[in-house]
């Protein structure tokens, strides 16, 4: 008799039949230019790195194809340093649409219609007063680590059919 768990990383959303998946850049509705390469980049590492599927460049000669949309993305100071008024902490936020599709078929294996990632970076900035040479731009980082969490959340859903 089973006890009706199984073990994660199966693949049950998608078919068999499928080897090759495809993650072309994701559509951008945002300023962000480098945001969208970043996350599709990310995401094809991530199913190199944790699954059987072989990622391949051009989506027409995939078995399924990772689509991906970033609809949003805001980021805010959170903290300001009490002494100097700056920003010390900035939260970015970035939402999103993914969708697997089989490509011969056309049918939906998997869909995340609305999907937020959260990252929070602290501003560098050096005590003595404000100069740009003393400022350190974290965003560029921040959208790395939100890439990176949005490539993991992503193909843990897949796999384990979340």
């Amino acid at each position: 008799m089973g006890c009706g768990y199984h073990t994660a990383g199966r693949g049950d959303l998608i078919p068999i039949t499928v080897k090759t998946i495809a993650v072309p850049a994701f559509d951008n509705a945002t300023t962000r230019y480098k945001l969208t390469d970043q996350m599709a980049e990310a995401v094809a590492r991530e199913f190199i790195a944790r699954s059987r599927y072989r990622v391949v460049p051009n989506p027409d000669t995939a078995d399924a194809v990772l689509n991906g949309s970033v609809l949003n993305y805001t980021s805010n100071a959170t903290v300001t340093d009490p002494v100097s008024g700056r920003q010390a902490v900035v939260e970015l936020h970035v939402y999103l649409r993914i969708t697997l599709t089989e490509r011969t078929t056309g049918k939906v294996l998997f869909t995340r219609p609305y999907m937020e990632v959260r990252e929070r970076y602290q501003i560098a900035a050096s005590d003595a007063p404000f100069d740009q040479k003393n400022y350190f731009e974290e965003t560029d980082v921040a959208i790395r680590r939100a890439a990176e969490q949005t490539a993991r959340q992503v193909v843990s859903s897949i796999l384990e059919n979340f």
